[in-house]
């Protein structure tokens, strides 16, 4: 057996030779020329931090997360590949002596040859990408494939090194991939489609309500700059003391479309008080995350005035708990504290890291209540409710790709007993909490939920607490509501 595996690792050393030999050999413009300004761009993963640098900056969602997972994904595949795998296998680099001068990389490596570092994060961005944006995946996989060929004709690597390098990368954004889901791709044609309102260039017949205090006086600025480019705009300015509901209807009411600068709860008001008034609703993003105003794609401010001077906007639904309208998201119980602690530490450590604290610390000091949904009974301890599909499935739902689907999105989670909390909090750990036993998911245009033990529950909507109830009655009212929404992607 020994004698046999022997050979077989001969056999593959001779392939890796010849193969080696026979590209080195082989004279071509290409592999003279452009194989060794590859190779030294992809020197530190330069050229694949340039790719992410430009998705980040393209403020497109999930450029912005295929750039962060593939950034994620290199760094761990690095690690491995330098600091375990060429530890463990010290293999001597080929000899350059039938490379061409002309060929050889500006840097020569004097690391193990096995595996290829190069390779092994070409092969992590490019897969890690493609999985967040798999419009880019052929191209990146490509472009990595380059690279690790680069490798082999300018001298730094057998082909069976790029090959180990290739396998550990893709293996490495596989399991990634497992820990943290990307979000489902988005829908063949955007739920929100855009249809064509008066232009307004200079914001005649806009009335804007403002929030100064809003986000430690970010509505001030977002003032400034609606001044300066919608000059004819009404601006009313909403004081400590304001009755925020009167003062949006009385807007409303003498508008021809009804501004808005302010957080998730002031955008609510406003949104209700235009569909009273039956007129548009501009969203100017002011507040602390502007969950609504980014769905919408009114995000960011420019986008909003964008929209406004062009006059493009689209139909979203309105969901209404126990009558009472909710743009975002809603919730009862823990789910309310469950929020406010992964909010509170996302941007530190990341949204999956912050959901799993927020559900360790929710979880273990809950108190279950018991509800009847559609003649089902279940025991929860935690209850979102949102205004159409979130992403990703799971408790830590980011952002909707449509919103007039017509639904409403129910998610139950049922922790009780410690070993269901330490199983639940594995699955958080692992983004595998979809498919959970404990974890249930509905998505229907009406719901009657009813607090069987435990209540009445505190509601809350769009993050502001409301009444107590013990039983919620759901509703949607589909495109109900016209906002202005950029046509394009900001």
């Amino acid at each position: 057996m020994i004698d046999w595996l022997n050979r077989i690792m001969q056999d593959v050393d001779n392939l890796d030779v010849a193969v080696f030999e026979g590209i080195a050999t082989t004279h071509s413009p290409i592999l003279d020329r452009v194989m060794p300004r590859l190779s030294d761009a992809a020197d530190h993963s330069v050229l694949w931090l340039g790719v992410a640098g430009a998705l980040g900056l393209s403020r497109d969602r999930r450029a912005k997360r295929a750039a962060l997972r593939g950034v994620v994904t290199i760094a761990a595949t690095s690690l491995i590949a330098n600091q375990v795998a060429k530890r463990t296998n010290r293999r001597i680099r080929p000899s350059l002596s039938s490379v061409p001068i002309a060929r050889l990389s500006r840097r020569l490596p004097t690391s193990s040859s096995f595996p290829s570092g190069h390779a092994a994060s070409a092969a992590a961005f490019a897969t890690a990408v493609g999985l967040e944006m798999p419009v880019l995946s052929v191209p990146l996989r490509t472009l990595a494939g380059l690279v690790g060929f680069s490798r082999v004709s300018t001298g730094a690597h057998y082909p069976s090194d790029v090959a180990a390098g290739w396998l550990l990368g893709t293996a490495v954004a596989g399991v990634g991939a497992r820990l943290v889901p990307p979000a489902e791709p988005p829908s063949a044609i955007r739920g929100t489609d855009v249809i064509r309102l008066a232009a307004r260039p200079t914001g005649s017949g806009v009335v804007l309500v403002v929030n100064p205090a809003s986000h430690s006086g970010e509505g001030k600025r977002v003032l400034q700059e609606v001044r300066r480019e919608l000059p004819d705009a009404e601006v009313v300015e909403l004081a400590e003391d304001s009755d925020v509901e009167a003062v949006m209807r009385e807007s409303a009411s003498r508008a021809e479309v009804l501004g808005v600068a302010g957080g998730d709860g002031t955008v609510r008001t406003a949104a209700a008080a235009a569909r009273e008034a039956d007129v548009p609703l501009a969203v100017f993003p002011a507040g602390t995350f502007n969950h609504f105003a980014k769905d919408a794609w009114a995000f960011p401010l420019r986008a909003a005035i964008t929209a406004v001077k062009q006059g493009t906007a689209a139909k979203v639904d309105l969901a209404y708990l126990n009558d009472q309208l909710f743009l975002n998201t809603a919730s009862v119980g823990a789910y309310t504290d469950f929020v406010a602690i992964r909010e509170r530490n996302e941007k530190r450590i990341g949204k999956p890291l912050a959901a799993l604290y927020a559900g360790a610390r929710t979880l273990l000091r809950s108190q279950p209540i018991t509800v009847r949904v559609d003649d089902r009974t279940a025991e929860v301890d935690l209850l979102f409710l949102g205004n159409s599909e979130y992403q990703p499935h799971g408790f830590a739902p980011s952002f909707r790709e449509r919103l007039d689907d017509g639904l409403v999105d129910l998610r139950m989670l049922d922790a009780s007993g410690l070993g269901a909390t330490l199983t639940i909090l594995a699955s958080l750990l692992t983004g595998q909490l979809g498919r959970h036993k404990r974890y249930h998911e509905i998505h229907a245009p009406s719901l009657r939920i009813e607090v069987v033990e435990g209540g009445p529950v505190r509601i809350a909507r769009d993050g502001e607490l409301g009444e107590e109830a013990e039983v919620l009655d759901l509703r949607v009212d589909r495109r109900a509501l016209t906002v202005f929404r950029h046509e394009g992607v900001y």
